[in-house]
């Protein structure tokens, strides 16, 4: 059989990693460890929706490169989209990044900002990011949004994404457009969730069903 070596990690999904921390530390600290992956710690990422108080002392323990979720500019918005903005706002969030261990020019930080149709996509949205992060080297990861079946939101058009990303990209940040893949098979970032519940709601009706027939009343 073919191998394939490891060369790069991101630690993300459906859950938060630095709701983990302890085990999440340990994690991280093998992979980069000469007897566990012996990865570079610039090649493994952590990514998080923003648990402030554990941003520093993941970065102090662990040396690895950080990526926010961050998808608004305004806590109003990010309250909604991100929950949990409630207990971090934006400005707490910006400002633990801020003194993460380790930033650098070379170390920068990765914000996600994922593009919703007339929620979060406009000219003034992106110079408000642009202002917000003033001070974090930092890279900008524009992603397009990745609908599902009865999803409350849009993705962006592409040439308003290709206008927000250069507002961005004249500012001073590397700003990719990511390209979305799986989108066909409904296995895009975001999509496997819903797919997931809808088979779970359907299994749940069978079993109701099958409940029925096994416990029918003898007539």
């Amino acid at each position: 059989t073919d191998t394939r070596k490891i060369t790069n990690i991101v630690m993300m999904g459906m859950g938060e990693p630095l709701y983990n921390t302890d085990n999440v530390i340990a994690a991280l600290n093998v992979m980069s460890d000469g007897d566990g992956l012996a990865l570079s710690r610039r090649r493994i990422t952590l990514s998080t929706s923003g648990v402030v108080p554990d941003i520093a002392r993941m970065g102090a323990e662990t040396g690895v490169m950080l990526a926010i979720s961050l998808h608004a500019v305004r806590d109003d918005l990010r309250d909604e989209l991100v929950p949990l903005n409630k207990k971090s706002p934006i400005a707490d969030l910006l400002d633990a990044c801020r003194a993460y261990p380790g930033l650098s020019n070379a170390r920068r930080i990765t914000f996600e900002y994922v593009m919703l149709k007339g929620v979060n996509d406009t000219d003034a949205d992106a110079r408000e990011l642009v202002r917000l992060l003033a001070g974090i080297p930092a890279k900008i990861n524009i992603i397009p949004f990745n609908p599902w079946p009865n999803s409350p939101y849009e993705c962006t058009e592409w040439d308003r994404i290709e206008a927000f990303a250069d507002i961005v990209n004249r500012a001073g940040y590397a700003s990719p457009v990511r390209t979305p893949r799986g989108r066909d098979i409904m296995a895009a970032c975001g999509q496997l969730k819903s797919q997931s519940v809808k088979q779970t709601a359907a299994a749940r009706k069978m079993a109701e069903l099958e409940a029925k027939k096994l416990f029918r009343p003898i007539a």
